[in-house]
């Protein structure tokens, strides 16, 4: 495809800063120029055109922790500690999930998700026979990390299911699907099969990766306070210091490993973060949903840390509204360290661009609007009252933009989404299926409860 979005401000989150009146070029997948419109609409001609006028064209946001299955519990279960919401409502339910079901709240959430601006989604779920996140990724277009969820009481089961899930999708659909390995967190993985899992994660990446498309490690670090006493209960290992000290102890951080909250972090912590290349994933709605606690995130950007986005499960946020974790993010460190000038706009909007991108290895690729770069764009219709009037673009996109302000995306050059209607997947179709999927799924819950 040839296409040339035309007339809207460019928001590039590279070298070229802000460009207004932009013209983008799209060549098959990737961008092959982008700039003033006076230099470059008489040098293209014959292309598909997308006007943009009134609009901003920025870099698809990029979701760096998900549960996108979970989309079916949305719901399900609030206003519970996460010990509570977890052992009492999650788990016992997801026992009768099959999938199908996984395929369906995967499906779900990727259209929410390119419908709200989002066009990577790093998720962790059960990859397990008969549908499976992947899939609904791949139908939907979105581009993805997927990740199997490993605990110490089916080890045999994960280590099937992370090797047939490297087989069957990582670098597939052209290229849009990478996968993970995925333990849970240091309390329900035990300290040898977390070993395990590094020199798995290590096998698989000769096997199947590559330097430009690396098979992540993505886990749960440090979410609550009481994580060490946890560990110690679980496994009775001694933790002296913090999740990440005990982790690194283990021998399994690296660059490619991205931890998720990271809210009760020790300055030692933060040391070994940055030391070993460990990237954050901060997910302020979720966290503060669940009275989890707050990361120090201007902490740990402070000490060179990258700090990217993620919404959360859709039964902990409950959606998968990135710009909502945006103005989020902003406000909680204003707020917490009475410092209004902490997390200004651009900062949280890099967070969710191209900061995000670097966290999945994939900036390279994505994350900016630069020339080389896959088409992921998505463009927002500014001329709305609540973005009106126009001082500064990005202010409106932090604190002001929301997913019903998005009009049209594109992932890899392919338009996912426009004028709001999805090309790859009907949504009312999608909405019944979820809606028939979540009562067969309670009725296996209330027969196995009877």
């Amino acid at each position: 495809m040839e296409l040339i979005i035309d007339g809207g401000t460019v928001v590039t989150m590279g070298s070229k800063g802000i460009v207004r009146d932009g013209v983008i070029v799209v060549e098959n997948s990737r961008i092959v120029d982008v700039g003033k419109g006076s230099d470059l609409r008489r040098k293209y001609s014959g292309y598909e055109k997308i006007n943009a006028k009134g609009k901003l064209v920025i870099p698809g946001l990029v979701n760096t922790h998900q549960h996108a299955a979970m989309s079916l519990l949305r719901g399900y279960a609030d206003d519970c500690p996460l010990k509570e919401w977890l052992e009492k409502w999650i788990w016992p339910l997801e026992k009768h999930v099959t999938g199908r079901d996984i395929y369906v709240g995967a499906l779900l959430t990727a259209v929410e998700s390119i419908m709200g601006g989002t066009t990577t989604v790093n998720t962790m779920y059960h990859y397990i026979e008969g549908g499976n996140e992947a899939q609904a990724f791949a139908e939907a277009g979105l581009r993805g990390v997927v990740g199997h969820v490993c605990f110490s009481w089916r080890k045999n089961e994960d280590k099937k299911a992370l090797r047939n899930l490297a087989k069957d999708w990582h670098r597939k659909k052209s290229r849009l699907i990478r996968v993970s390995v995925d333990p849970h967190a240091a309390y329900t993985v035990d300290p040898e099969y977390m070993k395990e899992l590094r020199e798995i994660g290590n096998e698989l990446n000769e096997k199947y990766g590559s330097s430009d498309s690396p098979i992540m490690w993505h886990m749960h670090v440090a979410e609550t306070l009481d994580e060490p006493e946890k560990i110690q209960q679980a496994f009775n290992v001694p933790v002296k210091g913090g999740v990440v000290e005990y982790l690194d102890s283990l021998g399994v951080l690296g660059n490619e490993v991205i931890a998720i909250h990271c809210v009760a972090l020790t300055q030692r912590d933060i040391k070994i973060l940055k030391k070993r290349g460990v990237k954050v994933s901060h997910n302020p709605i979720s966290n503060l949903k669940l009275a989890s606690g707050i990361s120090p995130v201007p902490s740990l950007i402070n000490a060179g840390v990258i700090v990217a986005l993620g919404t959360d499960s859709p039964c902990s946020n409950n959606n998968a509204d990135m710009f909502g974790v945006m103005k989020t993010a902003a406000l909680l460190h204003k707020g917490i360290h009475k410092d209004p000038t902490l997390m200004p706009a651009e900062q949280v909007l890099r967070m969710a661009t191209i900061e995000g991108a670097k966290a999945l290895l994939w900036d390279k690729r994505i994350g900016s609007i630069e020339i080389g770069k896959n088409a992921d764009l998505v463009i927002v219709d500014f001329k709305k009252p609540h973005l009106c009037p126009l001082f500064n673009e990005i202010s409106h996109l932090v604190y002001s933009a929301g997913p019903s302000d998005v009009d049209t995306v594109l992932i890899n050059g392919k338009i996912v989404m426009e004028n709001r209607k999805t090309t790859t997947i009907d949504v009312h179709q999608v909405l019944e299926m979820a809606e028939k999927t979540k009562e067969r799924l309670l009725a296996r819950l209330g027969e196995h409860n009877q």
